[in-house]
């Protein structure tokens, strides 16, 4: 991209804020907000205009000072408003004379809305009634709130006054420095309350509220710098649980809270004391003190986002940060642990140094709970979603350019946070986690307080370990796709070949230019049955041959640690199949987990066949590891979910994992205890819904029997959390309208958000009462649970059409309603990407070809190559697919 076109998306350099002092004034009862925001400035070049981001606000009283001059402040000459841009720009008779500094002072006024970003109104409580306000600034939502400069490399530090009313409580990034009660009409300007302000609060019975209203002033301590993204303020009725943790590298204590309205606290404990473990982890390894006085988390009933790491006051939605332990699924408890984690570790990265692409250190939390098996269970979670999306044609690099705003929100995908964090977990395994680690801190201390690029991680890992990083790593960075290596065999060894993998077949000449250096962690056996890892070969070039022994057990990829697919020949993979389902084995979980993923992409992609994918997993059927049968299960689900139109292929798909599951839900039984491990309440959860799922009409009977009882005694004792999915949506699906109607109760006041979302999830399982729910989601559902209900109707293949129609037939109230926020592209993905024939994609096309799609192109540009690629896969698999289960029966394996 070119320097003009750079110009034209980012503010001009001529001035640099330094400082923010902002005062905001929250009227929860009226739905509005005002304040003023005194901007220091650093003038870098002569100029006789300011230009800054604002959107959405009614600016007054701009005055502009300069140490330049020692007259009265200046007023603009004019003002320009760019709506696209969301800029003003500011024109003056007297220019800033470069080297000098200014201030910039501007009173702003807002709504709040209930829009779910910048600074906006929620509310909890049985009624909605406990109204209170928060900001959500990522990526460019925080010139909603105030006049700034609203790029993440204009750092600035802020000092930050909240008024209020006095029975409320105030939250911002940083510690309360005072607190004291308001008096209208002071202008105690140490406290940056301004004359305009007071004013404004003198006249509150004028505007229609109580003139005996009693009001507070909170100032907070000054930050750090920070980008404005991660500001963040909140105002409301809160309850708080406290701990604190204290710092392994300083001995300092740090206290801890977790805010939420009164009628949810009780369920936030966990989380605060994940927050307290993970908090030393972090600074052992990064050996980084975190820096800021305090931290905070606020929970939300109603956040677009799952949560969000603003500095000393992450925020995000119920389900992310609550759960009761006596009646929360072992799912949703990892939910909250992996989401405040992953919040922490921001705390790190992104906001003490701020890399636009960084996220997720692997799963840190993995010390806290190692018999989740977390590193393990990254495959399914991160890698193999990353590899899903980076398959498509319409995929694009971790690093991408972004233009605009529009941009900046839709990158906020699997590929800038799943396969970043993939393709850091196959560097560190690579250099070995000490170093990588090691490297990390380095980057980290270098950079304190201030913003950095790819090159600078990388910089600080090739310091701890003497490797070029920037050359093994840009590719896999900058570059789109991920590359499949195929292995030939021959008396002396393998001959291996890189080309980028796509999954609608063999990559065309432009589309496989690229050359990644690709770590191939090669597993070798001896002939005693010992394994050896040669962690160090790479492939850098198109092919290489490699000394080996094919007449012993081998496989590429070992541990599934790198970003790539491994082609065998159907006869290779074979053997390895039976060398994997032995115990013990050579090949471990994650190498198991690897060859089934690995195998059906391969399949959709005209590699192999189907055929190839499904003996695999025939073979693999006596396997003891939730997370094997979890891939096995997530893979034959997406076979039944392509052929959803074949009723003799669902029919043969649907016998073939009750032959699987069902053997595991009768050794495992439907009783859940308290001393038993992890990995077995697991897999008893997963063979029951998969069993439920494929219509085993024992679980069935067992779960409508268990919800049947509910509805009568209104006692859910006998329905675990683990298993209250499957059970709503079994009964939904097999039950009538008083089924729904009871999982509909249970959506509406949940007694934990687990419960409510599976309940919504649920509720799409009714082919009659189809309507009936995308007509509750409409009227009574919170914006951000909107897109649980589309999970259900996609998920269950006999509402996805109705979905389809239900989405045209009301796109204009689901853009208006979701305008600006990040759920729009969720909904479009979730309805479109499940079709399957070519008609389905041109009547796509047709669709969305004379709207304005710039706020979700990427996610419809995907959703229409998986309607390709699964349409080739029919045409190609179909006759393949039904010769196996053929030949199954033929046997007698049926």
């Amino acid at each position: 991209m070119s320097s003009d076109a750079q110009v034209d998306y980012r503010l001009p350099t001529d001035v640099k804020p330094t400082h923010y002092d902002l005062v905001v004034r929250t009227d929860l009862k009226q739905s509005k907000f005002d304040g003023v925001v005194k901007i220091h400035l650093d003038v870098l070049k002569k100029t006789s205009r300011i230009v800054f981001n604002v959107n959405e606000l009614k600016l007054d009283k701009v005055h502009l000072y300069s140490d330049a001059f020692l007259s009265s402040p200046l007023t603009p000459s004019s003002t320009e408003f760019d709506k696209t841009m969301e800029r003003s720009t500011l024109h003056f008779d007297v220019p800033l004379v470069a080297g000098s500094k200014a201030q910039l002072q501007i009173a702003f006024e807002g709504e709040l809305t209930d829009a779910m970003m910048a600074y906006y109104k929620s509310a909890g409580g049985e009624d909605k009634s406990d109204a209170y306000a928060l900001t959500q600034f990522e990526p460019t939502a925080a010139r909603r709130a105030f006049p700034c400069w609203d790029e993440p490399l204009l750092k600035a530090t802020f000092a930050i006054t909240l008024i209020s009313r006095a029975d409320t409580v105030n939250l911002s990034n940083m510690s309360v420095a005072s607190e004291s009660a308001y008096e209208p009409g002071s202008t105690d300007k140490t406290d940056g309350v301004v004359s305009w302000l007071a004013e404004r609060l003198s006249k509150l019975a004028v505007d229609g509220t109580s003139g005996s209203d009693k009001w507070k002033t909170t100032r907070f301590e000054t930050s750090p710098p920070m980008s404005t993204y991660l500001v963040a303020w909140a105002n409301g009725k809160f309850a708080h649980l406290e701990s604190s943790y204290v710092s392994p590298l300083s001995g300092k204590t740090r206290p801890l809270r977790i805010y939420a309205t009164h009628d949810i606290i009780h369920q936030a404990q966990f989380a605060l004391d994940i927050k307290r473990k993970v908090l030393p982890l972090y600074e052992k390894v990064f050996d980084i003190e975190y820096p800021l006085p305090k931290l905070d988390t606020l929970v939300a009933h109603d956040y677009d986002a799952g949560a969000m790491e603003n500095w000393g006051l992450i925020t995000g939605r119920t389900a992310a940060f609550l759960l009761d332990p006596k009646s929360t699924n072992l799912a949703a408890k990892k939910t909250v642990a992996s989401s405040q984690s992953h919040e922490v570790a921001h705390m790190w990265f992104g906001d003490i140094t701020t890399m636009a692409w960084w996220d997720n250190l692997y799963l840190n939390e993995g010390e806290i709970f190692p018999e989740w098996k977390l590193d393990s269970a990254f495959i399914s979670g991160f890698l193999s979603y990353a590899m899903d999306l980076d398959a498509k044609l319409s995929s694009h690099p971790i690093e991408v350019e972004c233009p605009d705003a529009e941009m900046v929100n839709q990158i906020f995908d699997a590929l800038s946070y799943n396969k970043a964090a993939s393709v850091l977990r196959m560097l560190s395994n690579y250099v070995g986690e000490e170093r990588f680690l090691k490297g990390v801190s380095t980057y980290l201390k270098k950079h304190l307080f201030a913003n950095s690029v790819t090159k600078d991680l990388w910089e600080g890992i090739g310091a701890a370990t003497g490797i070029n990083i920037p050359k093994m790593m840009d590719n896999w960075v900058k570059a789109v796709g991920y590359p499949v290596v195929k292995v030939t065999e021959t008396k002396d060894g393998i001959h291996i070949r890189q080309d980028r993998f796509l999954e609608t077949g063999p990559a065309k000449p432009e589309d496989n230019e690229t050359l990644w250096t690709i770590p191939l962690a090669l597993l070798t056996t001896k002939a005693n049955g010992e394994t050896v890892l040669q962690s160090e070969i790479v492939l850098d070039e198109r092919e290489k041959t490699i000394p080996l022994d094919v007449t012993r057990p081998f496989k590429l990829n070992a541990g599934t640690v790198s970003f790539y697919r491994v082609l065998y020949t159907p006869e290779r993979l074979l053997k390895i199949a039976k060398e994997a389902a032995k115990t013990p084995s050579p090949f471990s979980v994650e190498d198991r987990m690897g060859l089934v993923y690995d195998a059906m992409a391969l399949s959709k992609a005209g590699y192999s066949e189907v055929s190839s994918a499904l003996a695999l997993v025939d073979i693999l059927r006596d396997e003891q590891e939730h997370l094997v049968w979890n891939s096995i299960r997530s893979n034959l689900g997406l076979l039944r979910s392509v052929w959803y139109e074949y009723p003799d292929i669902t029919a043969s798909l649907s016998q073939f994992i009750r032959e699987l599951f069902g053997p595991i839900v009768r050794r495992l039984g439907y009783e859940y205890t308290d001393d038993e491990p992890s990995a077995t309440r697991e897999l008893r959860t997963l063979a029951i819904s998969a069993a439920a799922t494929a219509g085993e009409p024992s679980v069935v009977k067992e779960l409508t029997g268990r919800f049947a009882h509910y509805m009568k005694t209104g006692d859910d004792s006998k329905i675990p959390a683990d298993l209250q999915s499957a059970i709503y949506i079994t009964s939904v699906r097999e039950g009538g309208r008083a089924e729904w109607e009871a999982v509909k109760e249970i959506a509406k006041k949940p007694k934990n958000p687990s419960a409510g979302t599976d309940a919504i999830i649920g509720l799409g399982f009714s082919l009659d009462l189809a309507q009936e729910t995308f007509d509750f989601m409409l009227t009574e559902a919170r914006a951000q649970n909107m897109f649980y209900f589309f999970i259900g109707l996609s998920q269950n293949s006999k509402t996805r059409r109705f979905l389809v129609k239900a989405f045209k037939d009301n796109f204009a109230a689901l853009e208006k309603r979701l305008e600006g926020n990040f759920s729009m592209q969720i909904l479009v993905k979730y309805t479109f990407e499940v079709l399957t024939t070519d008609k389905d994609y041109d009547d796509v096309v047709a669709f969305f070809k004379e709207k304005d799609t710039s706020r979700y192109d990427m996610a419809l540009k995907q959703s229409l190559d998986s309607i390709a690629s699964r349409s080739a896969w029919i045409k190609r698999s179909t006759t393949d697919v039904q010769q196996w289960f053929e030949t199954r029966k033929g046997s007698g394996k049926i």
